[in-house]
């Protein structure tokens, strides 16, 4: 299946190579329900912030699968979560890794219970989505910030608009796209100051959640011919049917 992505241009989003590791901590006996049960007063969206930098172009890529090979949710409130303390969330068998920090680069952690995961997040403070890329394979990774695609704002699906994450690479994606050089980056708020909130394509209700679906790419060759060749000057000779052949 061919396609067209995203690919960040620059050392702003492309990065060399660095995996976050998980750090030990407690896992503590917690109901099941504890983490998900999220107050009003804790629930928080993501703003349209400040104007970031991020040059991007458009690439053609053929997806290798129809469906995604590995999915993720975050949820995320003002809220201090119980579980495993993570520095990033494994993906596709650890070839792909999760995280996220803050304006100072700073990892936030992130709170693992059983399968589900959850980031305590602060009203006003700014993130950004941190994949990194231990294998060889080029991935395609599309990014879901309160139910809306982060380039097109539309409304989210596995089968949207995505970013290219190379081999041994870092992509970090700031906020969501505003055209290709530029992006309003992503900010804590309350719920109804969310984007979501104030999109045509969101909703309120699909707020505090963070998505990701991968699959895996082949980048198409950009070099070959698009059109038609001008014609040549040959000698004039027989004509073939299988030219190929000769």
């Amino acid at each position: 299946m061919k396609s067209y992505a995203l690919i960040p241009v620059g050392t702003a989003l492309v990065l060399t190579l660095l995996t976050a590791c998980g750090h030990s901590g407690g896992d503590h006996a917690t109901p099941a329900s504890a983490n998900a049960d999220i107050h009003a007063n804790e629930q928080l969206g993501t703003t349209w912030g400040d104007e970031i930098r991020s040059p991007s172009k458009h690439v053609s890529v053929t997806y290798l699968s129809d469906d995604p090979i590995d999915q993720n949710v975050v949820r995320y409130a003002a809220k201090a979560f119980t579980g495993k303390t993570l520095n990033s969330v494994s993906l596709h068998h650890g070839k792909v890794n999760l995280s996220f920090t803050d304006d100072n680069g700073n990892t936030l952690p992130i709170t693992r219970e059983n399968s589900d995961y959850y980031l305590s997040a602060t009203e006003g403070q700014k993130y950004t989505l941190r994949y990194t890329n231990t294998s060889d394979n080029t991935y395609a990774i599309i990014a879901s910030v309160d139910g809306l695609n982060v380039i097109t704002g539309e409304r989210a699906s596995v089968h949207g608009s995505s970013y290219i994450l190379n081999p041994h690479a870092t992509l970090l994606i700031e906020g969501f796209r505003k055209n290709d050089s530029a992006v309003a980056s992503f900010t804590f708020g309350k719920p109804e100051h969310s984007y979501a909130n104030h999109s045509d394509r969101g909703s309120i209700d699909n707020t505090g959640v963070i998505g990701t679906a991968i699959y895996e790419v082949r980048l198409d060759d950009e070099s070959a011919p698009k059109f038609a060749p001008p014609p040549n000057s040959k000698p004039n000779t027989q004509p073939q049917a299988f030219p190929a052949d000769k």
